[in-house]
């Protein structure tokens, strides 16, 4: 990445990653071109700062969340090493998405906020950033059937055993395996 071509010094990007994938790369590389240190904040960190969002009512239940923080820390900082990025230019932290009230405990705010746009959520956070007075920069607003990958739509191939490993980074796909992630959400929907 051509450090010429940021324009902010700090920004701050978004996502739950409940498993992430080749679609959250561009995501994330999108973001970190335009900065020289990326935040990397990761929402419902734990169930006490997850909060039901009408409009998107799914994205709290336990089977959408399968993966623990620590887990996704650690997937995270793999993926953003794998794709060449260096860790003094990035950060891992939790973010309370739905409680905009203690964003200040977590990430800078004086940074800018990036996000991408496909539905009610997206609007629903940058209301909630807009309501602080954040600095955001949109990525990408295209309509719902124009996103792409979903992280549902691979918790559902890993579940029923259609191939998903080629949707996901390498260290994504080693990371699943090692912690047998396939077989924990088929456990979680047989208790669901």
């Amino acid at each position: 990445m051509n450090p010429t071509d940021c324009i902010y010094e700090t920004g701050v990007i978004h996502g739950r990653f409940q498993v992430l994938h080749n679609d959250h790369v561009a995501y994330l590389m999108a973001g970190k071109r335009l900065c020289h240190h990326l935040v990397v904040g990761i929402t419902n960190p734990d169930p006490v700062m997850t909060r039901m969002e009408s409009v998107d009512p799914y994205r709290s239940s336990v089977l959408s969340n399968p993966l623990s923080y620590y887990e996704r820390c650690v997937m995270v900082q793999s993926v953003l090493r794998e794709i060449g990025i260096s860790p003094e230019q990035f950060s891992v932290v939790p973010f309370p998405v739905n409680f905009p009230d203690r964003y200040q405990y977590y990430v800078p705010m004086d940074a800018v906020f990036f996000l991408s746009i496909y539905d009610d959520w997206g609007r629903r956070k940058l209301a909630y950033f807009n309501s602080l007075g954040l600095k955001t920069h949109i990525l990408r607003q295209v309509a719902p059937e124009e996103k792409g990958l979903s992280a549902k739509g691979i918790r559902s191939r890993m579940m029923t055993g259609t191939p998903w490993e080629h949707l996901v980074p390498k260290s994504v796909s080693v990371l699943m395996k090692a912690w047998d992630i396939p077989g924990r959400l088929r456990r979680l929907a047989a208790d669901s």
